[in-house]
């Protein structure tokens, strides 16, 4: 088995003059994707603002998103200094330069990951705070409101989607020019940054987010029936909040993650097929996808005969994939003939160890695993639209159920996440095997051709990102025009369309971006067992190919209890997350209600909420809550590698692989479902709002809220990050298992210690009781601004958050 690996003295340690010039060229075309980016800002920030009281609406919408994400990041900057610290001491394999250099140029590719994540998630973040009103301002137009607040929309996600491409492009470019036969390795630290610092955005704005939302639903809506953003409803701000920093911010880290992680393993594994070519080719692909995504955003335009903003979007995520594979096609036939066949001659059969029919070459197989990726994206788009669009029997039936009760609500939302979950996963399996087919028994090509098809499916992640955006700049546009009171019925239809054609491509996103979490870690897992190979070779195995057989044969007791652990953490992580959500939510119920009892002038408008202290709440537990989620993805990896060896460990991925996908396409879709079924209860249809059939619905949208927005979307980059930690320690644990420096127990006390801090976090977690009282909102009485500052009940930048007891 390992003669199909190339080796470090095997692959080439410098690039030809031509490859340079390729790989500068992508760099290029990176950058002006960011030129791209900063022309469109100008564009967006240069339309209506509306009036003073939607300007005011969304500045207390600014601030206290920046004042969530400022103290975000300081959290995690501890993350990031002990995973710099860590990477840099575990060892490196396989490589022809300077280890030391190779190990200092991996931790300083972890910050540069990191802080790419944290920059694309907070200039999204920006940037969606200022476009939502001006989207809302766009809604009033007399003549064309419709179409010009959708461009804003879009093209405010097109900016988020263009830095993702362009600093995931310039990222990988930077790699492989400096490090040249080495930058597979350095490739990890800055995947591993990226998708670490996604995660913890991913949950931590997911609890945020939807804490707000639950608590202003149960009460405003339910309870004290009044519209979803009224400006009575002291959680308001906070849910408009929430929206920012968990789908904005999160959301886009989370993209960007999966954009980098993807070409990451694609790099890894051209590398090991085809040494230098396999290392230029794929960042030619992601540079077709810059261009794809430049094309996609600007010829998305809503026509006035289009039935939703969802048909102009579909229109054009259709024909960028059409583009992006007759392109591919084209560059593949142009670049990859020659370089290929100048690398392997004649022998490519032999090299590649083909033992069946490959009738496609080589440049075929690109070819058609790009393709498959393109093709899986296009798929899982209308089959997600499917499931969660209003039009659609699966959401019409939920709306229906609400006639007979929230019970059968939630029952129907159920079934169609869990029945949605099932062919999606069978979609994405097909996908994966068809790309492991292309192969041709060859597993190193096989694994290639499915990151390939991964790199493939995200040249359309520019307007992918674009959709993602595009649904909580919805939202808040809604919700100030709501609040302001200042947009009129035409206005607030559009803007009711937009929210829910949002709600569709939110979740059509989230179906994506777990389709590149499969196809990355799939790829991933076949760079662990390269690792593997590397590292039992340089432990003095001999038959390499016998030992790696014999460590991830499935029916040995120890594997199959890691791939049940694998699962089962899958299940723990989403459970977390959403009891998560639940503790805080019911922190921000007894806030609101007290807020309504307290001061009864809400009602009538003769006293104004206290709308910062609901926003400390929500600021404060998801800073709290995060940290068990996070320390679980991190230290169950190492336990399973270190305590039941590195079989186990890979065991343990295909677990997590298996149960992550079918449970985050169940919780996006099932979430994205109720969401919608509650708009067509809105829309007029079983009785409209205030109706108990609107009561029932609104339960399911609750139910649903962190199902889509918290744990679903989080198990993309928990996924990432798991495979990644496998990868960095799969030398250590074979070092500390086999050969001289073979040490039971260093590796037993690795195991321990990190099963002991995972049950030590989750324990503290459980703690935390649920608010039950009304004494579980005394949050302290300086929390918000109900001056007459003009500004809605702002919290401060900086502000230290109450203390509530939970």
């Amino acid at each position: 088995m390992s003669d199909i690996y190339l080796s470090a003295e095997g692959r080439a340690t410098s690039l030809t003059g031509d490859n340079v010039s390729y790989i500068v060229v992508a760099a290029v075309i990176a950058l002006v994707a960011l030129g791209f980016a900063a022309a469109l800002t100008r564009s967006v920030l240069a339309t209506g603002k509306g009036t003073e009281k939607m300007q005011e609406i969304a500045a207390a919408v600014q601030e206290g998103a920046s004042a969530y994400l400022y103290r975000q990041f300081k959290t995690l900057a501890i993350f990031v200094v002990l995973a710099v610290a860590l990477l840099f001491v575990l060892p490196v394999h396989d490589v022809s330069g300077d280890e030391t250099m190779v190990k200092i140029g991996r931790s300083a590719f972890f910050v540069v990951g990191a802080v790419f994540s944290a920059f694309i998630g907070g200039a999204g973040m920006a940037l969606a705070t200022r476009a939502n009103l001006r989207v809302a301002a766009a809604a009033r137009e007399a003549a064309g409101g419709r179409e010009n607040a959708m461009r804003i929309a879009f093209r405010t996600g097109g900016v988020v989607g263009f830095l993702t491409v362009g600093l995931g492009l310039v990222g990988a470019a930077s790699v492989v020019l400096i490090f040249k036969g080495d930058a597979a390795t350095v490739l990890e630290g800055f995947g591993f940054g990226a998708a670490l610092l996604a995660m913890f955005m991913r949950v931590g704005g997911g609890i945020f987010t939807k804490a707000a939302d639950v608590g202003a639903d149960l009460v405003g809506k339910v309870e004290k029936g009044i519209p979803e953003d009224d400006a009575r409803n002291p959680a308001t701000i906070a849910d408009n909040v929430g929206d920012n920093v968990g789908d904005c911010a999160g959301m886009a880290a989370d993209l960007f993650e999966s954009y980098a992680v993807t070409l990451v393993a694609a790099l890894i594994l051209g590398r090991a097929a085809f040494g230098e070519s396999g290392l230029v080719f794929p960042l030619i692909v992601s540079a077709i996808g810059v261009i794809v995504a430049i094309v996609g955003v600007f010829i998305t335009r809503l026509r006035k005969s289009d039935r939703s903003g969802l048909t102009a979007i579909n229109r054009a995520f259709y024909a960028s994939a059409v583009l992006s594979a007759l392109a591919v096609w084209l560059v593949a036939t142009l670049y990859l003939q020659p370089t290929w066949a100048q690398l392997l001659g004649d022998q490519w059969r032999t090299v590649l160890d083909v033992d069946g029919d490959l009738p496609l070459g080589p440049r075929g197989v690109a070819i058609a695993a790009v393709i498959i990726g393109i093709l899986i994206a296009a798929a899982i788009q209308a089959l997600t639209g499917y499931f969660t669009e209003t039009t659609r029997r699966p959401v019409r039936d939920i709306g229906k159920s609400s006639l007979t009760g929230a019970a059968t609500v939630v029952l129907a939302g159920i079934s169609v996440g869990l029945e949605s979950a099932v062919y999606s996963a069978l979609l994405i399996g097909g996908g994966v095997f068809g790309a492991f087919l292309l192969g041709g028994g060859s597993i190193t090509l096989s694994l290639f051709a499915v990151a390939l098809a991964g790199t493939g499916l995200l040249t359309t992640v520019g307007v992918i990102v674009a959709m993602d955006t595009f649904g909580p700049i919805s939202d808040n546009a809604q919700g100030i025009a709501e609040m302001s009171g200042d947009v009129d019925e035409q206005g607030a239809r559009t803007l009711t369309e937009l929210d829910a054609v949002g709600n569709t491509t939110k979740a059509i996103t989230k179906g994506i971006a777990i389709a590149t979490a499969v196809l990355a870690a799939t790829a991933l897992f076949g760079s662990y067992t390269n690792t593997l190979v590397s590292s039992l070779t340089e432990a003095g195995i001999g038959d390499v190919g016998t030992e790696v057989l014999n460590l991830m044969n499935v029916s040995n007791p120890r594997n199959l209890v890691g791939l049940i652990i694998g699962a089962a953490v899958v299940f723990l992580f989403s459970g977390l997350a959403i009891n998560a959500v639940s503790r805080s939510a019911g922190a921000v119920v007894m806030e609101v209600r007290r807020q309504f009892r307290e001061f009864p002038g809400i009602m009538d408008r003769t006293q104004r909420p206290e709308y910062g202290r609901v926003v400390d709440i929500c600021t404060r537990d998801a800073q709290r809550e995060l940290i068990t989620p996070g320390l679980l993805a991190i230290l169950a990896p190492i336990a399973v590698g270190f305590g039941l060896g590195a079989g186990a460990l890979a065991s343990y991925l295909a677990g997590a692989i298996g149960a992550g996908t079918l449970m985050a396409v169940f919780l996006a879709n099932s979430g994205g479902a109720w969401d919608n079924a509650k708009k067509l209860v809105e829309d007029g249809a079983y009785g409209g709002k205030g109706s108990e059939a609107h009561a029932a619905t609104i339960i399911g949208d609750t139910v649903g809220d962190p199902f889509k927005d918290t744990a679903g979307p989080a198990i993309n980059p928990l996924l990432k990050v798991m495979n990644l930690v496998s990868l960095l320690i799969a030398p250590a644990v074979v070092a500390y298992s086999i050969g001289d420096e073979a040490n039971t127990g260093l590796r037993v006390t690795i195991a321990l210690v990190a099963t002991a801090v995972i049950v030590a976090a989750v324990a503290f977690s459980k703690r935390r009781p649920v608010a039950m009282d009304d004494d579980a909102s005394g949050v302290g009485r300086g929390g918000g601004n109900g001056g007459d500052d003009g500004l809605p009940g702002r919290s401060t930048p900086g502000q230290r958050p109450a203390r509530v007891n939970v």
